[in-house]
């Protein structure tokens, strides 16, 4: 069974995460514009998977970014590496642990405006019961005039998998399976302001 694959959360990450727009009244993610994917390298070759499910809770208030929050969770069970055969290994206890551990989640903790859309977002990421510090920078875009806004939060961070515990015993080998796993994610939100 080929397992080449990372966590993500990402996510927060992830994940990662996570992170994103403005805040005020009710911001929503769009999942069916979102995405959130995970390349490793399996025996040097990039594999990329992705979490078909997550969702966010977002307020971010642009005016006042240290009042912004935001909390990311991913369906672990959703990981796909788009092959049958590698899909049914990934909630196994070796690789993510899904009965243990459903969901990974990212809580962010600061959330800082750089300006000319950049944002950089801080927070918790746990993965597998493991949760450790991580930073997440976010570009924000905005599409559509108001009510319709759209605002596009992206980014990418690498992770370790071994810090997480993803890809135990045999599969610590970082020879098969790179320890290093970059999680990129797209999350479109409505009902932020104006940047």
């Amino acid at each position: 069974m080929s397992l080449r694959f990372a966590p993500a959360l990402l996510l927060t990450l992830g994940l990662l995460g996570s992170g994103l727009a403005q805040a005020q009244t009710s911001q929503k993610l769009i999942p069916a514009q979102s995405s959130l994917v995970f390349v490793s390298k399996q025996l040097g070759v990039p594999v990329e998977g992705q979490f078909k499910k997550f969702e966010a809770d977002v307020a971010i208030n642009p005016a006042k970014p240290q009042a912004s929050r935001i909390v990311m969770r991913v369906d672990m069970n959703s990981a796909s590496l788009g092959a049958p055969e590698a899909d049914v290994e990934l909630p196994k206890p070796v690789w993510f642990n899904v009965p243990k551990f459903p969901q990974a989640v990212f809580e962010s903790t600061t959330v800082n405006n750089l300006g000319g859309g950049k944002w950089e977002v801080a927070g918790k990421l746990s993965i597998k019961g493991i949760s450790r510090e991580v930073v997440v920078p976010v570009v924000l875009t905005q599409t559509g005039t108001s009510p319709n806004v759209v605002t596009v939060a992206q980014g990418s961070m690498s992770l370790k998998r071994l810090t997480y515990k993803i890809g135990e015993n045999e599969w610590a080998d970082t020879s098969m399976v790179a320890d290093d796993v970059q999680v990129k994610f797209k999350l479109t939100l409505s009902g932020v302001g104006k940047l």
